[in-house]
């Protein structure tokens, strides 16, 4: 018989799927916001609507050397957490209370945005050098959840 996932399990399976549409040429990222069991926002990193990809122009951070974590504004993409909200945003759909299941632990910047948006979780797959980015998130009360794959 077949066993379906959990909630848990669906949510990070999508924001794995949606990871798949990122440019950018280091990490693939993907964020999904979810409010009681349904999703109202996704997002990928990759460069701004009209600008060319990154795919498509080469990574100037990686030209640079520049190492993961370190420098952010010398980077053309963005977030898959801003791309998220932003797109919330657009559609006039409120943030405040919700869930991010995300692919990658969020960067500090990606961080601050989540607290102002008003989510409550993070429950994130993969690690991302940025240890204040944790830190800030426990201050202001933001649970985060380190994911473990469930069996299937």
């Amino acid at each position: 018989m077949h066993q379906r996932p959990s909630w848990d399990q669906y949510f990070m399976d999508i924001a794995v799927l949606v990871s798949t549409r990122s440019t950018c040429l280091r990490r693939q990222v993907g964020a999904v916001l979810v409010r009681d069991r349904q999703i109202i926002s996704t997002g990928y990193n990759g460069a701004p609507s009209g600008v060319t990809h990154c795919a498509d122009r080469g990574c100037l951070r990686q030209e640079l050397g520049i190492p993961s974590g370190e420098r952010h504004e010398i980077c053309r993409g963005t977030h898959a957490e801003q791309n998220a909200i932003i797109q919330a945003a657009r559609h006039g759909t409120v943030t405040d209370g919700v869930t991010l299941y995300c692919t990658h632990l969020p960067c500090l910047q990606c961080v601050k945005m989540l607290i102002n948006a008003g989510v409550e979780t993070v429950v994130f797959r993969g690690e991302y050098p940025d240890p204040l980015a944790g830190e800030l998130l426990d201050e202001a009360g933001v649970t985060l959840i380190p994911w473990k794959e469930e069996p299937r």
